[in-house]
C-alpha cells in the first residue's frame, strides 16, 4: 500500500495502525516521491493527502488516472483504488476530487477503523479492476484477505512474517533488500536493520514454507528473494 501524507506525524500514525494490521506500507512524504514510487512498484491501493509540497495528491491522481507525468512503468497503477485524504469537507470539493479520480474521500479527522473499512471496501473491487492475488510455485498470497495458501492449507502466519512474505513475493523475482524489508514492515526500521531480527523472521518464514516449491535465497550484501523451485 502506498500512503502519501505530509504531516509527518499523521503518516507515522497511518503506517504504524496499518501496519498492524498486516499491510505493507510505503510511506512517502510529497507526491514528487509518490509519482516515482508509482512509477516502480505496484500497489493494491493507495492514501493521497490532497495538500501536499512539490505535487499535490489532486495532481498526481489527474496525472496517474490520465496515464501522463507519472511515467515509466506507471501503468500498471493506472486503476489503482485511490482513496483522498484531506480537511476539505465543501462539496465542491468533494465533486473535484471524485472527478479528478479519486474512489473514495475521507475528511480529516476522521476515525481509523472507518479507514480500514473504507480501505477493505476498496480492494473489494471486481478482479478485472483488482490486482490479482499473488502466487509463486505452491504459495499463494491474497493481500485483500491477508491470508496465505500453501498447497492448499492455511498455515498460521505472524503479522510481520506475512509483511516479509509480501514484500519478497512482490519484488519477485528481484532481490529485496534489508533496509527496505526493514521500512516497510518495522515502524522503527532501526529495531530490524541493525540486528539479527529479519534473520530471525526469514527462518521461520523458510520453515513454513518448506515444500511449497519456493525457495528464499540470501543474496549477500543485499538481501533476499523467493522465487519458484525448477518443476
Amino acid at each position: 500500500m502506498l500512503v502519501a501524507e505530509d504531516d509527518e506525524n499523521l503518516g507515522a500514525v497511518l503506517a504504524r495502525g496499518l501496519r498492524e494490521q498486516g499491510y505493507v506500507v510505503d510511506l512517502v512524504p510529497d507526491g514528487e516521491t509518490a509519482a516515482s514510487y508509482l512509477r516502480f512498484y505496484q500497489y493494491e491501493v493507495a492514501v493521497l493527502d490532497w495538500r501536499m509540497p512539490r505535487l499535490s495528491g489532486l495532481d498526481l491522481l489527474q496525472r496517474l488516472r490520465g496515464g501522463l507525468g507519472v511515467g515509466g512503468g506507471a501503468g500498471h497503477n493506472r486503476a489503482i483504488p485511490v482513496l483522498m485524504l484531506t480537511a476539505r469537507d465543501d462539496p465542491a470539493d468533494r465533486i473535484a476530487g471524485l472527478d479528478a479520480g479519486a474512489d473514495d474521500y475521507l475528511v480529516k479527522p476522521f476515525d481509523f477503523g472507518e479507514l480500514l473499512a473504507r480501505l477493505r471496501a476498496l480492494q473489494r473491487r471486481p478482479p478485472s479492476v483488482q490486482a490479482p492475488r499473488l502466487a509463486i510455485g505452491a504459495v499463494e498470497f491474497d493481500p485483500v484477505a491477508r491470508e496465505v495458501l500453501v498447497r492448499g492449507e492455511r498455515p498460521a502466519f505472524t503479522v510481520t512474517e506475512l509483511g516479509i512474505l509480501e514484500i519478497l513475493m512482490r519484488r519477485s523475482p528481484g532481490v529485496a533488500d534489508r533496509r527496505s524489508i526493514a521500512q516497510h514492515v518495522w515502524d522503527n526500521e532501526a529495531d530490524a536493520f541493525g540486528s539479527n531480527t529479519i534473520d530471525v523472521h526469514l527462518a521461520r518464514l523458510r520453515a513454513k514454507l518448506a515444500g511449497a516449491g519456493v525457495r528464499i535465497e540470501t543474496v549477500r550484501g543485499v538481501g533476499y528473494r523467493i522465487t519458484a523451485l525448477p518443476t
